[in-house]
């Protein structure tokens, strides 16, 4: 099977991430140029020696720094195929009038607004003639209460949503949204600093981190937007999919049908009203 994403150009928000990190190197050995963007220059040491890798100091939460990033990678010249968002924060965590209103909007607006602003400002900076990919991870709380996660949860719905509503207005972007899982990255710390804003998700992330092993691998991740790239807009544009329960390895031939059967499949849609 040929590598999907050899000779494109993927931009990577928040390459520092540790699934950012990871999937840098995967788009690398697929032959794609990557442009990645961080927070701190620690987090990108390993990747700053790399071949065809840009990296680009950008805080998401600062409008000024998302435009200098957007400058600079429009200088390039390198218009971008695929926009991969690895971007997210639990913090505030705590019971939604317990925590401080503006700390708690801001988590919102990184969670999504600050995700989608870099999006639309790489709008006219992508490659035409085809069809481009934007890809973003969805959280927990996504079919049912994620208690003392709200800021975190309200913006991953937020991207869900927005994927759809991309894919009806934009026929030339297939904009997708995977739920990962537990995956084992440092975001997990931000549960375990605090075991009374955190509740019972202390225990149930301090017990996963203690699982050898545990968990959704990266393999899985990078190999679930391949198979999204594959399949094109057409078939998988504006849902989203969990990378650990959907049907999606080996091709998915079964999963396919269903969505050729069913445009609403895994879309924000409320059934059985009759």
């Amino acid at each position: 099977m040929s590598q999907v994403f050899t000779g494109r150009t993927v931009f990577i928000l928040g390459v520092g991430s540790d699934i950012g990190r990871s999937l840098a190197g995967d788009f690398l050995r697929q032959g794609a140029r990557v442009i990645g963007t961080y927070r701190t220059k620690s987090s990108v040491s390993e990747l700053q020696q790399q071949a065809d890798l840009t990296l680009f100091e950008c805080d998401v939460a600062s409008p000024e720094s998302v435009a200098n990033t957007v400058r600079d990678f429009a200088a390039l010249g390198q218009p971008w195929d695929v926009f991969v968002s690895c971007v997210g924060v639990l913090d505030p965590i705590g019971r939604f009038f317990s925590l401080h209103f503006a700390t708690w909007e801001e988590s919102v607006r990184v969670n999504s607004l600050a995700q989608l602003s870099v999006l639309h400002a790489l709008q006219p900076h992508r490659q035409t003639g085809g069809i481009n990919h934007a890809i973003f991870f969805a959280g927990g709380g996504t079919n049912s209460p994620f208690r003392n996660y709200s800021a975190y949860c309200l913006g991953k719905l937020m991207l869900i949503k927005m994927c759809e509503l991309l894919d009806d207005e934009d026929p030339a972007l297939n904009a997708v949204i995977l739920g990962t899982g537990w995956v084992n990255t440092k975001i997990h710390r931000q549960t375990l600093r605090d075991a009374n804003a955190a509740e019972a998700n202390h225990a149930r992330t301090r017990e996963f981190l203690e699982r050898a092993e545990s968990g959704t691998s990266m393999a899985d991740i990078f190999g679930c937007i391949e198979w999204c790239v594959r399949n094109g807009r057409d078939l998988v544009g504006g849902r989203n999919f969990s990378i650990v329960h959907d049907a999606w390895r080996n091709g998915g031939p079964e999963l396919l049908a269903r969505l050729r059967a069913d445009s609403n499949h895994y879309k924000l849609r409320r059934h059985g009203n009759g």
